[in-house]
């Protein structure tokens, strides 16, 4: 038995879950989820508490199990914490600021590069050089992140770019000079 997959996930008060057909849908106080699961899992709810079970012990099927408990669990998290990535911005003259509900950034490209957030993500910077990312779908909240890191991506030599907050970026030592090359780089 998988054993991510055999843990029932609690549901906590004020949170509805509802299972109809393949589709889960998780409502907390902020806000409301829904998700399609594969047809030969099956999701119960019971006694305060989500079960999910699978047909047979096959290699596809532990698989499927462990990934939908915890995408279940992700939901019934998002709807009642709420999931927040935060990224960090190295350079000079790097920086980000909010323009409404968009989010303008400088990278060192001729312009600024606007982010408009889709519906259930709000994007903040409390600093110029940090961004925080947050909603209550793990996916989106993450999926956003990335895309954002990936417009400047921590650049090996100089650490400048945009980075998850506490990431660690392996540095590459620069290009070491020939010693004493004569005028113009003859060599005699």
């Amino acid at each position: 038995m998988s054993r991510v997959g055999r843990l029932p996930i609690p549901i906590p008060g004020g949170v509805d879950v509802a299972v109809q057909d393949r589709t889960v849908r998780v409502k907390g106080p902020k806000g409301s989820l829904e998700r399609t699961v594969h047809p030969d899992i099956t999701v119960a709810v019971a006694d305060g508490r989500i079960t999910v079970s699978r047909p047979t012990d096959g290699r596809f099927h532990r698989a499927l199990h462990g990934l939908t408990r915890a995408l279940v669990a992700n939901m019934v998290r998002g709807v009642t914490q709420g999931y927040a990535v935060q990224l960090e911005i190295q350079g000079v003259g790097y920086r980000a600021q909010k323009q409404g509900q968009k989010l303008a950034i400088q990278l060192g490209f001729s312009h600024p590069v606007e982010i408009d957030p889709p519906s259930g993500i709000t994007l903040e910077a409390p600093q110029p050089n940090r961004i925080i990312v947050s909603g209550i779908d793990k996916e989106l909240v993450g999926q956003i992140a990335a895309g954002i890191r990936s417009l400047r991506e921590p650049d090996p030599y100089k650490g400048k770019g945009v980075r998850y907050l506490g990431e660690h970026v392996r540095r590459k030592a620069g290009k070491a000079g020939k010693a004493a090359a004569g005028a113009g780089g003859a060599k005699a």
